[in-house]
């Protein structure tokens, strides 16, 4: 599993980062918990999983990469949308990547509007 650099973290998670992260570098079952990645395939700009679904096919099967972690539903609906809002301010788009990579780079404006998506 790996994390984005820039983890985002919904206002519940974040009271219990430590417990949450390591639970889930562990595998423990995580009830509540909701992990927000890229998606593996579709058009979609993410994938809100519950974190006991990753130990089930297909996720157990592939690398991870996790962008956001929150406790309830509700609270990664809120997490997803702060990051989609992010992405259109940052990159002028909805290219995921686009964000990914600005963020590596720190020089968020070098990339068109159309990017790689």
């Amino acid at each position: 599993m790996n994390w984005y650099e820039h983890l985002y973290m919904g206002e519940e998670a974040k009271k219990r980062r430590y417990g949450i992260l390591q639970g889930l570098r562990e595998g423990k079952l995580l009830p509540e918990v909701y992990v927000i990645m890229p998606p593996e395939r579709g058009n979609n700009l993410l994938e809100i999983v519950p974190a006991p679904l990753l130990k089930n096919l297909p996720y157990s099967q592939r690398e991870l990469f996790v962008i956001g972690v929150a406790v309830t539903y509700w609270e990664a609906l809120k997490v997803a949308g702060q990051i989609v809002d992010e992405l259109y301010h940052k990159t002028g788009g909805f290219c995921l990547e686009d964000l990914i990579r600005s963020d590596v780079e720190m020089n968020v404006r070098t990339h068109s509007k159309e990017g790689t998506c």
